[in-house]
């Protein structure tokens, strides 16, 4: 049972509730997927009923999460800074939650590559965002225009290169592991 920190057992309770309204579910609907009867649910988002570790188990998978990020308290590295990388005028911001994915904010002034041989492919995934002015994502044989607060997604393993639209524009860049790696290895080359 988990009694010992009354801080963790009303997060975890908050945390229940919060992923069960997330979802759009009612009581009903939860307690069916976690095999509980709904008032079961309820004395245990309520704080009524004590927290068992084999019910914790339950809910965190009929809420489509871990045990591990359901009790989860570590919540002291709120805030991360960025790593400059002032040579190719860059800041990137490595994520907690998964150290291989890292986010990357960048100014642009050059048009992509007019030459197709100059774009680049390696394993991953990667997505952007672009903050202002408008970006070209040259992806594969098809070009794209990007404007500001639009996004893209798409799999690096697709030639690509990004560019702007003729002005400056600021973009965030979120690689997954192997897009990361695939990138500072272009840079390396």
């Amino acid at each position: 049972m988990i009694t010992e920190d009354g801080d963790l057992d009303g997060l975890v309770r908050k945390r229940i509730r919060a992923l069960r309204v997330a979802q759009g579910w009612s009581l009903d609907e939860l307690a069916t997927r976690a095999r509980l009867s709904p008032s079961s649910l309820s004395r245990i988002e309520n704080g009524q009923r004590r927290l068992a570790l084999d019910q914790l188990v339950t809910l965190a998978r009929a809420l489509d999460t871990s045990l591990d990020q359901l009790v989860e308290t570590d919540t002291d590295d709120v805030i991360v800074s960025p790593v400059l990388d002032g040579a190719h005028g860059r800041m990137r911001w490595p994520i907690k939650a998964d150290p291989g994915m890292t986010v990357m904010r960048q100014r642009m002034t050059s048009p992509p590559p007019d030459n197709p041989a100059s774009l680049r492919a390696h394993s991953g995934r990667e997505w952007l965002v672009v903050l202002s002015g408008t970006a070209i994502l040259m992806l594969g044989h098809r070009t794209f225009r990007v404007e500001t607060n639009q996004a893209a997604e798409f799999p690096t393993m697709l030639p690509h290169a990004i560019g702007t639209a003729g002005g400056p524009c600021e973009i965030l860049g979120i690689f997954d592991r192997e897009a990361r790696r695939g990138h500072n290895a272009d840079r390396k080359a």
